[in-house]
């Protein structure tokens, strides 16, 4: 039997809702939101996941590459699309956010966002500084007079 998986989260903990394949709950639980205590909960044997629903959000990357190491199905789904479907909901609570988006696993209705591995954000990171620190005039670049003409100046005479 295949189960689904919807994760919200938020900065402290994180809901969970694990939904079989014709959408009964199997479990709901709200753990940390560090990898963690995820791996706890989703490596049980006892579930075999098709989909792992995660909302992209500032935590999203880390929790993405720790589950996705763990070689769990985890997607990581685009924000609005996922709040304009989970806002016809009438009590709108963290526990019916998961449930919300453990359905939407199991029914397809999703659209997956790209998540940038650990080594391109760094990378991206390091060309950003780095394009920063040529823009920005540096002592050296600001004086009229070159420095070394200084220099031959003061050794001359």
């Amino acid at each position: 039997m295949d189960h689904f998986a919807g994760l919200d989260v938020s900065v402290k903990e994180t809901s969970v809702c694990i939904v079989d394949d014709v959408g009964k709950i199997v479990r709901e639980v709200k753990v940390a939101s560090e990898p963690e205590a995820l791996l706890a909960v989703l490596k049980n044997p006892a579930y075999h996941f098709k989909r792992i629903g995660l909302e992209a959000g500032p935590l999203s990357q880390w929790l993405y590459s720790a589950l996705a190491g763990a070689e769990l199905p985890v997607i990581c789904v685009e924000t609005r699309h996922m709040r304009a479907v989970l806002k016809a909901q009438i009590n709108k609570t963290d526990r019916n956010d998961a449930r919300g988006i453990a359905q939407m696993m199991r029914a397809g209705l999703y659209r997956p966002v790209h998540v940038k591995t650990l080594r391109s954000q760094k990378l991206r990171m390091l060309l950003t500084h780095r394009k920063l620190l040529q823009a920005r005039p540096s002592p050296l670049r600001m004086t009229s007079v070159p420095p070394y003409a200084t220099l031959v100046s003061r050794w001359a005479s």
